[in-house]
């Protein structure tokens, strides 16, 4: 099944509806940009995989406190609308507390993205023009090498990036790049 525009507006809808927190919104927005970066130099369809990366916490505030539950919940919604089935596993997969098996590069893609694009984030509000256009790649991987920066960010996740044949360099340049395409929506294009 391909995805059709439609379906990302859809997925919007969804977000609209079940999503208040302005930077989960943005956060979301980073995902969908780094996932279809990754896409693009995989040989992967960049539509599919950016919806993932839009969708994989749709359900974050709804299963706030419930960590075995969110993944699920956004599984479920996204089956209602039709979604194909890599989407939706990816999506519960991203979750270990959800016990889904990571399979497939689909998978290996959102677990990275999903804690890359904190670490990205972070990289650029410590900057004093909190620029995201202005970040380098060096900076993150330097960023990434300080275990007391972005505590949350957990690295080992990032790292799976060889599992896609990646080495971190270059990783980090497909999301850095991905990133600063969407530097406006992500309210990180510097002051």
């Amino acid at each position: 099944m391909s995805i059709s525009p439609a379906s990302r507006d859809e997925v919007v809808g969804l977000i609209d509806d079940s999503v208040a927190n302005v930077n989960l919104r943005r956060h979301m927005l980073a995902t969908e940009a780094v996932m279809r970066g990754l896409a693009a130099r995989l040989g992967e369809d960049p539509d599919l995989w950016g919806l993932t990366g839009l969708a994989h916490d749709l359900d974050a505030e709804e299963t706030e406190g419930d960590e075995t539950r969110h993944g699920a919940r956004a599984a479920e919604r996204l089956a209602e609308l039709g979604l194909p089935a890599d989407l939706i596993h990816a999506v519960m997969a991203h979750n270990p507390a959800t016990g889904v098996v990571v399979e497939r590069p689909i998978d290996v893609a959102l677990i990275a993205a999903d804690q890359t694009t904190g670490l990205i984030t972070a990289a650029t509000l410590v900057r004093p023009d909190r620029s995201l256009p202005q970040v380098k790649v060096s900076s993150v991987r330097k960023r990434m090498r300080e275990g007391a920066f972005a505590r949350g960010v957990h690295r080992e996740s990032i790292l799976r990036c060889d599992e896609l044949g990646l080495g971190l360099d270059e990783f980090l340049t497909i999301a850095l790049t991905a990133m600063q395409g969407v530097a406006t929506e992500l309210g990180l294009a510097g002051e």
